[in-house]
This record gives structure tokens, C-alpha cells and sequence, in this order.
């Protein structure tokens, strides 16, 4: 298990927000600004050694704010290269550049979840224009009566795709690393997703990082004991760093 930090923008600057408010137009719950930019934070994470980070882009592409926070996030690349990976509005043809500036990876949903579908030909693209060893799928989803489902364009919407061992299988032929937020409590920092926890850690997969809902100390054990180890973790509101309460180094003793 390992710590997995995050670095999320928008509208140009660091923010922690509730994700599940995230929309192109009108007001999104925010739940903390930086002062700091994301370089300083990549920085912070470079010192303390920590790899496998991801840095998102929540601003919708071909917009002013999209270029704005995709300008902050090329920042924090150059400051710790091979150290954090990135996703936000990336596809075949722009994934090699966000490469070349210093990200580990890049991370994708909606170019490959598409139209509710899986979009093979979108997928196949990304793999034949960075690699596999480069690609993680962010597979955030909501919980439905058919189960967690993916949700995408910055999860405003719900696919029809199911996630399950047997989808990760399938997918794991085309990725590195899988990356999953529980959208329903995604910013909100009352708990995680423990029906998604189990499920995810009785399978056996590639690696995943889970993001969703902690914040405690106590949080960090059950995901760790839940997962059996297996599961990798991001936190980002409850961090100090992020207006919250808990510090990194207490969460990695916990490891």
C-alpha cells in the first residue's frame, strides 16, 4: 500500500473541491484554495519522496480555464519530473507533450469512455501513441442499482459500463495502473466507500490507487485492512496541506 498524493486544479488554481458539484458552468463547492502553486506542491511531494502522485485538470478543454490550469499543472511536471502523473482533457494526440514536459503517465476517462461506451479505437490510439507503460484509466464512478458504474466528462456523466473484475482484466491489457474516485464522496471527507473497497480488493488486478471520502487517521487502517494491503490511497481534503487536519508523514507511518 502506498500513499499516493494529488494535486488537483481549477480555473488555474489548486483546489480541493466536492466532486460531485464539478460542472462547466455555474458555482462548484470548494472546499479549499491555495495561496501556493502546484509547483510547490509537486516540490513537497519531491522532497518527501513520494511517487505515483497525480495531478488533475478539472476545467473543461478549449476553454480559457482549461489552458490557464493546464499551465499550472505543466509547472508542477517540470518541478519533480517522472514523479506525478496527469489526466484532464488528454487524448491520443496530446498525451506524448504532457510526456514530454515530465509526467510518469497520463491518466484518461472520457476520451476512452465515450457515449457511455468503451471506445476501443480511442484506446487502441493511446496505446499505440505512448504505451501501455504510460497509460492509467481513471475509472471514477457513482454507485447505481447496476452497481458502480464509470462516471466521465469530469463525472457530470454516467456511462453504462459496470465496473467489475472482469472489465479490469479486460482493460488491464491497454494500462499500467488504474486510478478509481468514489465520485459520491469525493471531496466531502464523511468516510470511504467501503463496498467499493471490498470489491476492489478481491480482485485481483493491476494496481489501483482509491480516492474518495477519508478523513482520519482510522480511515487510512480500514482502507489498509480492508484492502488487504493491495490498494493504493490518495487523500485530499482532510491533508493540512489542504485546509484539513491530518499530516502526510502521520499517514505513511500508518503504512
Amino acid at each position: 500500500m502506498q500513499f499516493r498524493p494529488c494535486i488537483d486544479i481549477h480555473d488555474g488554481h489548486v483546489k480541493q473541491i466536492v466532486g460531485s458539484t464539478l460542472k462547466d458552468r455555474g458555482e462548484v463547492r470548494e472546499n479549499f484554495i491555495s495561496d501556493q502553486g502546484a509547483e510547490y506542491y509537486a516540490g513537497l511531494y519531491k522532497d518527501l519522496g513520494l511517487k505515483g502522485g497525480h495531478i488533475i485538470i478539472l476545467n473543461k478543454v478549449g476553454t480559457l480555464e482549461y489552458e490557464a490550469s493546464k499551465e499550472e499543472a505543466v509547472k508542477a511536471l517540470k518541478a519533480y519530473p517522472g514523479g506525478l502523473q496527469i489526466g484532464g482533457g488528454i487524448d491520443a494526440d496530446s498525451a506524448a507533450a504532457f510526456l514530454d514536459a515530465g509526467a510518469s503517465h497520463v491518466i484518461v476517462t472520457s476520451y476512452v469512455f465515450k457515449d457511455g461506451l468503451i471506445n476501443y479505437d480511442n484506446l487502441k490510439r493511446l496505446y499505440g501513441a505512448v504505451g501501455k507503460e504510460h497509460i492509467v484509466l481513471d475509472l471514477s464512478c457513482k454507485w447505481t442499482p447496476l452497481g458502480y458504474v464509470i462516471a466521465t466528462d469530469r463525472w457530470q456523466k454516467l456511462s453504462h459500463i459496470s465496473i467489475t473484475e472482469a472489465l479490469l482484466e479486460e482493460l488491464g491489457a491497454y494500462c499500467d495502473e488504474f486510478l478509481i474516485h468514489a465520485v459520491d464522496v469525493e471531496g466531502k471527507a464523511e468516510g470511504i466507500e467501503r463496498d467499493l473497497v471490498e470489491s476492489l480488493a478481491a480482485w485481483e488486478t493491476l494496481p489501483v490507487t482509491y480516492a474518495g471520502g477519508v478523513h482520519s487517521y482510522d480511515d487510512i487502517t480500514l482502507l489498509k485492512e480492508m484492502g488487504d494491503s493491495k490498494l493504493n490511497v490518495t487523500v485530499g481534503s482532510a491533508l493540512k496541506i489542504f485546509g484539513g487536519e491530518l499530516e502526510i508523514e502521520e499517514i505513511l507511518k500508518l503504512l
